[in-house]
């Protein structure tokens, strides 16, 4: 099983990009250094992913409070970009201050990027599900980057986010894009069930058991979706040890307008979907015994 992004219509340059780096596990500067790196390493093709995780992981692996997630976002990137500017950064943010004003020995200056800064601002792509930090995306991201995406309900979940955030957005940046995807297979055949028992199994995981009962942006997610009950009865499932009933009790429905699954007509139509309500970034997971030919057979379709 691979995993293969493309730009609908712009697939003669390939990008670059990282996972979802946690904002809380390395500092802005930090962030900002290694993307200036891999950006020239890939000759201009780089694109940042960006995310605030939760507070299961950031605790509970980084050993740090997950604290002011917006306020840390909004830091952190203006700091990478001020980074990227090539000249000596200041900041005063609610997270982040540098040069650091208190609790230190006092010798911090502002400084600014040694190597060869890049001659323009690196692609930004937050993943974000939560309607504060959907605005956020819109505001100040170059990319929005999606999970578990239904576009059916993408103005029901989405819309006043996302309105909110662009009327705030300085009008000299791009509009933003957004990546969504899923799981595809198509044709017929025993891939087929494999690929709705592959995205049952994601939907499952996220939905009942990536976060805490009392706080899990993924269930949040699927309730805002109007999959409320079901939500509840995955989370309890899982929790209580009973995964493989947590994942039967995915609806269908969820597989069905998250994936991209059934003969190559369908999928067609399920692709438009997407492409109407902004989607231009499409990021697919194959399945079956021609992962590549599915690929390609994708890219005519969208271009």
């Amino acid at each position: 099983m691979s995993t293969l992004g493309f730009l609908a219509g712009q697939t003669e340059s390939v990008q670059l990009m990282t996972g979802i780096i946690p904002l809380y596990s390395r500092s802005p500067a930090l962030i900002a250094q290694t993307a200036a790196t891999l950006n020239a390493l890939s000759g201009g093709r780089f694109v940042l992913g960006l995310g605030s995780s939760g507070p299961q992981v950031i605790e509970g692996w980084h050993g740090v409070p997950f604290e002011k997630p917006l306020a840390r976002t909004r830091d952190t990137i203006d700091i990478c970009r001020k980074v990227w500017s090539g000249e000596k950064v200041s900041h005063d943010g609610r997270t982040y201050s540098l040069p650091l004003p208190e609790g230190g020995t006092g010798l911090g200056k502002p400084l600014k990027f040694m190597n060869r800064p890049p001659g323009q601002d690196i692609p930004i792509s937050l993943a974000s599900i939560g309607p504060k930090n959907v605005e956020l995306t819109a505001e100040v991201a170059d990319i929005w980057q999606t999970i578990h995406f239904v576009p059916d309900r993408f103005e029901q979940v989405w819309g006043d986010a996302l309105a909110a955030g662009k009327a705030k957005r300085e009008p000299n940046r791009p509009p933003l894009e957004i990546i969504a995807g899923g799981t595809v297979a198509l044709g017929d055949g025993p891939h087929i069930q494999e690929a709705r028992d592959a995205a049952r199994g994601l939907i499952g995981f996220y939905v009942g058991g990536m976060g805490a009962k009392s706080k899990n942006f993924y269930n949040d997610l699927s309730k805002r979706y109007g999959w409320e009950q079901e939500a509840e009865e995955i989370q309890d499932l899982f929790l209580s040890g009973k995964r493989a009933e947590a994942f039967a009790a995915v609806p269908d429905e969820y597989i069905d307008l998250s994936s991209l699954i059934g003969d190559e007509g369908y999928v067609r139509e399920r692709l438009q979907v997407f492409k109407d309500v902004g989607v231009t970034y499409l990021n697919v997971t194959p399945h079956g015994p021609d992962p590549l030919g599915t690929i390609e057979k994708i890219k005519t379709w969208v271009q």
